[in-house]
């Protein structure tokens, strides 16, 4: 399927999406500015609200990005030195990186090679007495087992953190990604289907006492004011970010069924060809962070799309358990096969809602054009 007409094709283009919606974010925004409410206030408290009904939870608790989100609910469980927390070795730093960074030890689990996130069969087998929760990862927009995983937990008594950062308003058999678990954890990052403009974070609570311990956290501990019974940190979302986040999450489900049918186009241009399509869970709603392919050549294909204006990216290159700065905890090469070869072959291609089916035809024939040349 040769390449007939050159065009630029970038991974994600922000400024079509500003296009779409201008009038309406400017207004948001300069609704903050004349308000000088720049910290908290109606805009933060609104999103908050918005937030826990689109994911079907009790409560909604803004913050200063996706990290902070976890980081703040290892903080509520009390989860520290001592302790394990288990979570997927294929995913973005963050889910590793911040259970280090309250001082517990990371225990890595493999990845179902389909779906890419945590392979549930192999959970029990990493929880120890040291284990304190499990933090899978929703990764690229589908959401793991949930039923096999919470079954795991309440089995064993582990508080259950949802790393959701990549999946808001995924569902899993019905029940939206963050709703699940104690803690449901999202990040705004602006590549994200619901993305700000720059960091912030919210996370998603059933429990009313656990949300209110995490509004203290956020601030310093304080309540009331300049009154501190525990030790927080500041991890406040802006008002301009929130006012930002509620005029893009009324546009979210349009913008996900887009990523959706370009998905779907993808999946009919791939047919036949030599290479792995995404692979979608009857039991899911996919929301397509990412649309990700794997390719034994992976780095061929990404210089071949390059020379043809078509943007890509590898998530993840390497897998967590792999990372320098986690040698100590003692695994190695081959630890986690499915990770490490995931690692090897995906490529993330251009899948956000404004991509015109020229585009999306003009990539398939370009990955087709390497991977089954006539």
């Amino acid at each position: 399927m040769p390449v007939k007409t050159a065009m630029s094709v970038p991974l994600l283009d922000l400024r079509a999406q500003y296009a779409d919606i201008k009038a309406e974010l400017d207004q948001a925004v300069h609704r903050v500015l004349e308000s000088t409410r720049f910290i908290g206030g109606p805009e933060v408290a609104g999103l908050e609200e918005e937030v826990a009904r689109y994911c079907r939870s009790a409560h909604a608790i803004g913050c200063a990005s996706g990290t902070d989100a976890l980081l703040l609910a290892l903080r509520v469980l009390d989860i520290g030195p001592g302790d394990e927390v288990v979570t997927s070795a294929f995913s973005f730093f963050a889910s590793a990186g911040t259970i280090a960074n309250v001082g517990a030890r990371p225990v890595f689990v493999d990845i179902d090679p389909r779906a890419f996130n945590l392979d549930p069969h192999r959970l029990e087998a990493a929880i120890t007495p040291a284990t304190k929760a499990v933090m899978p990862v929703h990764l690229f927009g589908q959401c793991c087992d949930l039923t096999a995983v919470q079954a795991v937990c309440d089995k064993h008594q582990l508080w259950l953190i949802e790393d959701a950062a990549q999946a808001i308003g995924s569902e899993w058999e019905g029940r939206r990604a963050g709703s699940v678990g104690d803690f449901g954890c999202f990040s705004f990052f602006p590549s994200k289907n619901l993305g700000g403009a720059g960091d912030g974070g919210m996370v998603t609570a059933n429990d009313a006492a656990r949300a209110e311990r995490l509004r203290l956290l956020r601030e310093h501990g304080s309540k009331p004011k300049y009154h501190h019974a525990i030790i927080g940190t500041n991890s406040r979302l802006d008002a301009i970010q929130a006012a930002i986040l509620r005029v893009k999450l009324r546009h979210l489900d349009r913008w996900s069924e887009a990523r959706a049918r370009n998905a779907a186009l993808y999946d009919r241009l791939f047919e036949g060809a030599h290479l792995v399509r995404p692979y979608h869970d009857p039991r899911t709603r996919h929301i397509y962070n990412q649309y990700v392919i794997r390719v034994r050549d992976r780095d061929g294909l990404r210089a071949h799309l390059t020379e043809r204006g078509i943007g890509s990216e590898i998530y993840y290159p390497v897998p967590l358990h792999l990372q320098e700065c986690f040698a100590p905890l003692g695994y190695r090469a081959g630890d986690m096969r499915e990770s490490e070869e995931a690692a090897r072959e995906v490529l993330a291609l251009p899948i956000y809602p404004e991509l015109t089916e020229e585009q999306i035809r003009y990539v398939a024939a370009a990955v087709r054009d390497f991977t089954d040349p006539v």
